[in-house]
């Protein structure tokens, strides 16, 4: 039977949105079997700092994921830094909750472009590459993607986007050797949910959901779900597992979800959140790669 902690050892790994988070604890879970990391993401000391306690070789890279040049450069300085990608993880993410009539016209759109054209972006960068190694591609989707909820129009918008998209590249790669997987997960405990907690809208939101979906999960346990479903090629994962069992049910969702926060969900004092999640700022041009 293959050792798949040895899978992965001596390979490149892609995380995008690697500085805190899922990013962080799926790196560190990528560098702990032994894959040399690329960390992608704005945030650029967050970046340097988990780059340095990699226990592999590793660089970090400053860059926005939505800017096609920018990640065209970075793409090839990963290369010749630490070889061609045999992984990519699309996990950068932004996040903004509250009415849609009175949502910011930046902060929406800014959520589509992270989530969804940045992981278009991120694919395109490195597809030469996974081509060249065979690899494997990880969109980080989420039980938005599956069901939409009220107050989050531009977050369920992005995630049903990126399912979509995966579903067609893992139709169009698969003939040529490349393996395209889906992460639907729930709530993960990192900063951004933590952050999300803080508004009303969103904790209301929560709150009326089934106790099942309330529960938040350890961001290294999630990374190790994710993981092994890399080191496997498999087409999806689900975190918690129950979600498997929604994609069932999928089509009745939106009416069950409309009834349940038709009064709850429907009051003045729910504001806009604005952007949660580092992605909702622009970066610069990319910046030098540093090694961890």
């Amino acid at each position: 039977m293959t050792d798949r902690k040895h899978l992965l050892r001596g390979r490149t790994a892609v995380v995008t949105g690697g500085a805190r988070g899922l990013g962080k604890a799926v790196a560190r879970e990528l560098a702990a079997r032994g894959a040399h990391v690329a960390l992608l993401g704005l945030e650029e000391d967050a970046l340097a700092g988990v780059a340095g306690t990699l226990p592999a070789p590793s660089g970090h890279w400053h860059v926005d994921v939505t800017d096609d040049a920018a990640m065209a450069r970075v793409a090839e300085e990963v290369r010749r830094r630490l070889g061609p990608a045999s992984v990519v993880v699309a996990n950068a993410g932004v996040a903004e909750g509250g009415p849609f009539a009175d949502s910011d016209p930046a902060s929406w759109r800014r959520v589509i472009e992270v989530n969804l054209i940045g992981s278009a972006v991120t694919a395109r960068s490195f597809l030469p590459q996974l081509l060249d190694t065979r690899g494997h591609y990880l969109q980080i989707a989420s039980l938005a993607s599956i069901g939409a909820a009220p107050m989050m129009s531009a977050y369920c918008a992005s995630k049903s986007g990126v399912e979509g998209f995966c579903h067609s590249l893992r139709a169009e790669l698969a003939p040529r050797g490349v393996g395209v997987g889906i992460a639907y997960l729930n709530w993960i405990d990192t900063d951004m949910i933590r952050d999300a907690d803080q508004y009303p809208v969103l904790r209301e939101l929560r709150a009326h959901m089934p106790p099942p979906a309330r529960k938040t999960y350890p961001a290294p346990y999630v990374a190790r779900r994710v993981v092994a479903a890399i080191e496997r090629r498999s087409p999806s994962v689900y975190v918690p597992r129950w979600l498997r069992g929604v994609q069932a049910v999928r089509a009745g969702l939106p009416g069950v979800v409309a009834l349940a926060t038709r009064k709850e969900l429907n009051r003045s004092e729910f504001a806009p959140t604005g952007l949660l999640g580092a992605g909702g700022r622009a970066a610069g041009p990319a910046g030098p790669a540093r090694s961890g």
